[in-house]
């Protein structure tokens, strides 16, 4: 997250958001689907992240097991019990797919706080993916599973007769609505960190609130480190939500 600044008339001009731009890796050509860019390059470094993890970390499957080890085995049973709990023992089929979102999007997220790194998940066109992947999903097993029986998710049959069609309407919104949430809350809130960080950044520039840009540099920076992982367990937890209500569609 480098700062870029400038003296103009007198004041001090920096650019927040140019840290969001997707840029060749190599060279300063036009884009093309095959073009290799920052945002590819830090992707791909993610899933190599996560494949090292459990390469090297359950290649010993040592009894006293390795801080990698110890990682690994931490996530999968943290992800594991919130499948179970959140979506039940028939969630635990789905299991491997919730756990890759799950360690994409942290992995995304801690990457991005590397300085000079490219935060892939505060760019809407990966967490849009990521959210119509799960909204298609879980639409797509719930139809599979329970047939027309799945409609009756939209249908509140504990209300009053006369307010079901206003409430089947309401259901219907908000379950459209989900990809769009479930993507602008993870790439919102990733964004909005990064430019508050670079914002200071610029001031630190300026010798008499140096010292106080330093300070809320690093204290959002530690928040950023907290909101990296939240972000993660809520996107995975709201998918554990999603899945439970494609498994048990009824009211």
């Amino acid at each position: 997250m480098a700062v870029e600044t400038e003296a103009e008339e007198g004041g001090l001009v920096f650019h927040p958001l140019d840290q969001f731009i997707v840029k060749p890796l190599f060279g300063d050509g036009e884009i093309h689907w095959y073009t290799i860019t920052n945002v590819t390059f830090w992707m791909a470094l993610t899933i190599l992240c996560v494949a090292g993890l459990f390469a090297l970390g359950t290649r010993g499957r040592a009894i006293v097991p390795s801080r990698m080890q110890s990682v690994a085995e931490l996530a999968y049973g943290f992800v594991y019990k919130m499948v179970e709990d959140v979506s039940g023992r028939e969630g635990l089929k789905y299991f491997p797919y919730i756990f890759t979102l799950f360690l994409f999007i942290v992995f995304a997220n801690f990457l991005g706080l590397i300085p000079t790194s490219f935060a892939t998940t505060s760019h809407i066109a990966v967490t849009a993916v990521l959210a119509l992947s799960v909204f298609l999903t879980v639409t797509i097993l719930g139809f599979v599973l329970n047939g027309t029986k799945f409609l009756g998710l939209f249908w509140v049959s504990s209300a009053p007769l006369a307010l079901r069609p206003v409430l089947a309407i309401i259901e219907l919104i908000s379950y459209f609505v989900r990809p769009v949430s479930h993507s602008i809350r993870l790439g919102g809130n990733i964004m909005a960190g990064h430019a508050v960080i670079k914002v200071f950044a610029g001031f630190a520039a300026i010798a008499t609130v140096a010292p106080l840009s330093v300070i809320a540099i690093a204290a959002i920076y530690g928040l950023e480190v907290l909101v990296a992982f939240i972000q993660a367990y809520v996107f995975t937890i709201l998918t554990c939500v999603y899945l439970k209500d494609a498994l048990h569609p009824s009211h």
